[in-house]
């Protein structure tokens, strides 16, 4: 098997426990979501250590935007796959997940450990600072996927499906029409994308193993859900991981609907989580650390946390492994193209609905969360107060007003 070929100003390769420590420092300190994260290793990567071209990161971007799942983790996976192979994707998928995925770990064992969390003070008050997270978020995507007429009826018609159809089903199919209305109905404006080399590569077979492992775990995990309550919730997560376009706040929707439309878990708990999420570095997907806890069939909640946490990142290695080949001829297609349009613009059609609900409509309950929420929009929106912090102070205000 080929190795993935290295730029061609760094061609030294690392030890495993090298990558691992570089991106556990990461994970420890990369507050502020998939784009800050970004920022984060360009200047560790680039500037830094010069492991990488601005050219071919720029390119490596592209290609994780591309894909379903969390970008920033898997533009980190390929850097380590550069750096490592196979054990330093590993690596640093491991080192940039593992502190946030310990501390959702350990507050979803708070929960089991103590009880509802729903009535207390400052969760009430995280739980509205949670409102202005996902509304800030979605209006960034408005301005960036859905600006133009079709493109914004694309996500309208999305919302409406997904309130039409419940549970995951609704996500899946708003995701599929719209990667269809954008072939049928949308053209990509400007000049063509041209094809590029990355300073990656793998033998073809290798690719195509990994997407035929992707897509037959896709589908053959529903049906082996059907005898195992354990391989039911690993079907959920790598569900979930396989379908978010856009990373970040998208998972939102499609974990809402696996996990609190079927009962696994509270609205309240499930809201608590998310809202903590946004507190602790590395990436916002360790959420799945937080629910699998909550969702054990067994209530074993190291099992539960390492089977949600593992299931919903599983689909990023196969995609990225058996991507890479064929990135520079695929992203340079038409069709490839203004699907991923239609796909985006479904996408805000998907958060809009679960800003509504359950976000909306199981946290404003009364003027003070009502005021909190408006409060925390403008500190996020127009004072520029990171994440992390907001959730820290809403979560105060919410314990001496609520």
């Amino acid at each position: 098997m080929a190795t993935p070929k290295e730029p061609p100003h760094q061609t030294q390769k690392l030890s495993f426990f090298e990558i691992f420590r570089i991106f556990l420092l990461l994970g420890c300190t990369s507050f502020g979501g998939p784009v800050a994260h970004l920022g984060y290793f360009r200047e560790e990567f680039i500037t830094r250590r010069k492991w990488l071209s601005d050219e071919d990161y720029a390119d490596l971007i592209a290609f994780c935007q591309f894909l379903p799942g969390p970008a920033s983790s898997q533009v980190g996976m390929a850097i380590g796959l550069t750096k490592g192979g196979y054990r330093g994707m590993f690596a640093a998928w491991l080192g940039f997940t593992l502190p946030s995925a310990l501390l959702m770990f350990l507050f979803a064992f708070g929960v089991l450990s103590f009880g509802e969390l729903g009535y207390s003070g400052w969760i009430a008050g995280l739980k509205a600072a949670t409102v202005a997270i996902v509304a800030h978020a979605l209006g960034g995507m408005v301005s960036s996927l859905a600006s133009s007429a079709k493109t914004a009826t694309i996500a309208v018609a999305a919302m409406a499906l997904v309130f039409l159809v419940s549970g995951a089903w609704g996500q899946i199919l708003a995701i599929v029409a719209g990667g269809v209305a954008g072939l049928l109905w949308l053209r990509r404006e400007g000049p063509a994308i041209k094809p590029e080399t990355l300073g990656h590569s793998a033998h073809m077979g290798v690719s195509l193993v990994n997407l035929i492992i992707f897509a037959v775990l896709l589908a053959v995990l529903p049906l082996a859900a059907l005898y195992s309550a354990d391989i039911a919730l690993l079907d959920s997560f790598y569900r979930s991981g396989s379908l978010v376009f856009g990373g970040g706040h998208v998972v939102l929707p499609l974990l809402q609907a696996e996990m609190v439309e079927s009962g696994l878990v509270g609205t309240d708990d499930f809201l608590a989580g998310y809202g903590l999420a946004q507190a602790v570095p590395g990436p916002l997907f360790t959420f799945a650390s937080y629910l699998g806890v909550l969702a054990a069939p067994d209530k074993s909640a190291v099992t539960g946390s390492i089977i949600a946490t593992v299931g919903i990142f599983l689909p990023s290695f196969f995609l990225v492994l058996g991507g890479l080949p064929l990135w520079n001829r695929f992203r340079a297609l038409a069709v490839a193209q203004n699907a991923m349009m239609g796909i985006n613009a479904a996408v805000v059609g998907l958060v809009a609905a679960v800003l509504y609900t359950p976000v909306f409509t199981a946290t404003i309950t009364g003027v003070m969360p009502f005021l909190i929420a408006v409060v925390s929009y403008l500190l996020l929106r127009y004072w520029k107060l990171p994440p992390w912090a907001l959730i820290m102070l809403a979560g105060i205000v919410g314990h001496f007003l609520l």
